[in-house]
């Protein structure tokens, strides 16, 4: 009897998934945090992913963004297991002013909206990255926690910005000194975010609502952004001379002329979204 030798089957490993899914739709472009098995923490290579992502959104081409998480949750935050790779000694400001303040900065200042689907738990930075964006939708069941109490840290990521401007200062302060869940619903009773949204009707709405931004004056909107990331640090007189410049600026935009001609012809705007 001659014994036969099993053929020997090689395969090359499997290629690791990426850590942020990029759609393009028309006019906008929906972003994914892709860790699901980690709650979609933040690592440097998301953070890297996701700032060249908003980079590109930067351009003209783009209305819109929409940000949102695969998997059972938003953004757990910063991956604690990232963090134990460094070498020497643990230096967390270095980690926030590299990659946390860049993050709120440019989610800030794209000129054009960024809405957020909060599809599960926002904990941490999570939940303060959520805050940053202009318009955010979670689904029923979704969460914000302020966590870093539970681990001896400060909030960070504009969480001590946002939270006392959006829900008062009694509020903030008990969220953050005792590290309570927020249920979506209770969030948007308390004006924390826009709405809340079935958990099966989220994506959906989100969707429909970045196109339908992508589809307004965006120039106009970019000014209103402006005038309103300056409101927080302004006294009235500065605010109402900011109101006036960008005004000007407005009225000198394409789509101004659109909607004063779509006004007096009494049909639906046609928005470029260009600057001139």
């Amino acid at each position: 009897m001659v014994a036969r030798q099993a053929d020997t089957l090689t395969s090359e490993p499997a290629a690791a998934p990426p850590v942020l899914l990029v759609a393009q739709h028309e006019g906008w472009v929906e972003l994914t945090l892709n860790r699901p098995d980690r709650l979609n923490a933040f690592t440097e290579e998301l953070h890297r992913s996701l700032a060249a992502a908003l980079d590109a959104a930067a351009d003209d081409a783009c209305r819109a963004v929409l940000l949102t998480g695969a998997g059972r949750g938003f953004c757990a935050g910063q991956d604690l297991g990232d963090r134990a790779k460094a070498e020497g000694p643990l230096d967390l400001g270095a980690t926030i002013e590299a990659f946390y303040n860049p993050l709120i900065r440019r989610i800030r200042a794209l000129r054009k909206p960024v809405v957020c689907a909060v599809n599960g738990v926002a904990a941490g930075a999570g939940a303060n990255i959520a805050f940053a964006c202009d318009i955010v939708l979670a689904a029923r069941s979704a969460k914000f926690i302020q966590a870093f109490a539970k681990i001896g840290l400060v909030p960070d990521s504009g969480g001590t910005f946002f939270l006392p401007r959006l829900i008062g200062d009694a509020r903030a302060r008990a969220l953050m000194l005792l590290a309570e869940p927020v249920s979506a619903e209770k969030a948007e009773s308390w004006g924390l975010i826009w709405k809340a949204v079935d958990d099966a009707a989220l994506m959906d709405e989100a969707r429909a609502l970045a196109s339908h931004l992508a589809s307004q004056p965006t120039q106009g909107l970019a000014l209103t952004k402006q005038a309103l990331n300056a409101s927080a640090g302004n006294a009235l007189d500065a605010q109402l001379d900011l109101e006036r410049d960008l005004q000007r600026e407005a009225g000198r935009t394409p789509d101004y002329r659109e909607g004063v001609s779509a006004f007096m012809e009494k049909r639906p705007a046609r928005f470029s979204g260009r600057r001139a």
